[in-house]
């Protein structure tokens, strides 16, 4: 079955790209994930649009990655959340809410997929979030969950 992927999926492609895979893998995997459209003349003009947007958030070299790391780890990552009497948080903060804050910080996009947090967030405090930013850089950043 032929697909364009809408996100990146390891060991078959970017973003944008069209590939060929088994019907079984799209029909269980790729299309049920958002992972994948499938192909049409329709589709191939949206992989235009989904390769600007890759490469609006895309780290251009391994010098940037590094520049990117060092402003990431500096910059004071604040996450307001409800909370309740006892210090917990009405429901938990996710990949996206601090991808959103290190947008408000620091101006960067980054991919929510690409943030990795041990556990849950479920209370207020600070943790500590892996962000990928290459293949061979990732940047520990400290993430402060305040009550709102």
């Amino acid at each position: 079955m032929k697909l364009i992927l809408t996100r990146e999926v390891s060991g078959l492609g970017q973003p944008g790209d069209v590939v060929t895979v088994k019907d079984g893998y799209a029909r269980n995997y790729l299309l049920p994930l958002g992972n994948a459209i499938a192909w049409s003349l329709g589709g191939e003009k949206q992989i235009e649009g989904i390769r600007r947007a890759r490469s609006a958030r895309e780290i251009r070299d391994l010098d940037h990655a590094k520049q990117i790391k060092t402003s990431l780890e500096s910059a004071e990552i604040v996450v307001k959340a409800k909370v309740g009497a006892t210090g917990v948080l009405f429901g938990s903060v996710t990949d996206k809410d601090i991808a959103q804050a290190i947008k408000s910080v620091s101006g960067l996009d980054i991919d929510r997929h690409r943030i990795k947090v041990a556990g849950h967030i479920k209370k207020i405090g600070q943790y500590t979030a892996k962000v990928g930013l290459h293949s061979q850089i990732s940047a520990s950043v400290t993430v402060n969950v305040v009550a709102n």
